[in-house]
């Protein structure tokens, strides 16, 4: 630097905070929290920065550039030096630190994984978990439908991976058993023809019953013929291998990518589903009829 250039024995609020790479706004932040000492305000009533000031200052920005919580970076500024305590607590905090650094890194893998599936799949598919996206991995292409993916999307929230990617074998043999399919549009169509005008007691809510039960029956005998239950067992199998530790309440949650975990009933509890009083009974209806000829 020239000569005669002197450095400024103290600097402003603006000038702190460019040179520390931050805004003045975090810095009065810092101050309202008691993180950084305010200091005293000259003649025109603005503060004034000095050499210790934009150390600890350097500091706190380093500190939380690192990953370490306000709050944390206070307590680590607040320990005395002479307490033989002080350095325990400290580690605490960074171990705390470490292990919220090690579950952002395996979310942003998670993340990156999932994006990766999807440009792979070419559809939402990839969005679901990785267990699913394997299960209905080479199907003929367009086979599986949007519908298809809603509803594995709804059952992983409730039931988790393992549930929908039990649930996805149902897709796999429709993808592949053209005439069930067909036969399972047909079902679906006169299910949401049972709307609100159609009463409970109606005739066809029992006979549309009746059909569902045969066509669920013979889609089982798919299932079966083509060995895709076996493929459920080893699915079932490699999850109990691989996750030893859950127990039967875990294994009913619904999986941690989206959201915390609830139980069965609350998930269903807070999912809409529009079907008619008249849908509603030909569903229990079509229940009774799989129950009493299990």
């Amino acid at each position: 630097m020239p000569a005669s250039f002197v450095p400024p024995r103290q600097v402003k609020i603006g000038d702190a905070a460019a040179f520390a790479g931050c805004t003045p706004r975090a810095i009065r932040h810092y101050h309202e929290i008691g993180l950084l000492p305010e200091p005293e305000r000259g003649g025109d009533d603005r503060r004034r920065y000095g050499y210790e000031d934009m150390i600890r200052l350097l500091w706190i920005r380093r500190m939380a550039d690192a990953g370490i919580a306000l709050e944390d970076i206070r307590e680590a500024f607040a320990e005395d030096p002479a307490d033989a305590h002080s350095g325990d607590r400290i580690e605490a905090v960074l171990e705390r630190v470490e292990g919220s650094l090690a579950a952002q890194e395996a979310e942003l893998r998670r993340q990156r994984t999932a994006v990766q599936r999807m440009r792979v799949e070419g559809s939402r598919v990839g969005l679901l978990s990785d267990l699913v996206t394997e299960r209905l991995k080479g199907l003929p292409e367009g086979s599986l439908r949007q519908a298809d993916l809603d509803t594995l999307l709804v059952t992983e929230r409730i039931f988790g991976p393992l549930g929908a990617a039990v649930q996805a074998t149902r897709f796999v043999a429709l993808a592949t058993h053209p005439a069930l399919r067909e036969e399972s549009d047909r079902i679906d169509d006169a299910e949401e023809a049972l709307d609100d005008s159609v009463a409970v007691d109606d005739p066809r809510v029992a006979h549309v019953a009746a059909e569902r039960h045969a066509f669920e029956t013979a889609l089982h005998a798919a299932i079966e013929e083509s060995g895709l239950d076996e493929d459920d067992d080893a699915l079932f199998d490699a999850w109990d291998a691989a996750h030893p530790e859950l127990g039967d309440a875990e294994e009913d949650a619904s999986g941690s990518d989206s959201g915390r975990a609830m139980s069965v009933l609350e998930a269903t509890g807070k999912m809409p589903y529009d079907f008619s009083p008249a849908r509603l009974r030909c569903m229990e209806l079509a229940e009774e009829l799989s129950a009493k000829n299990a």
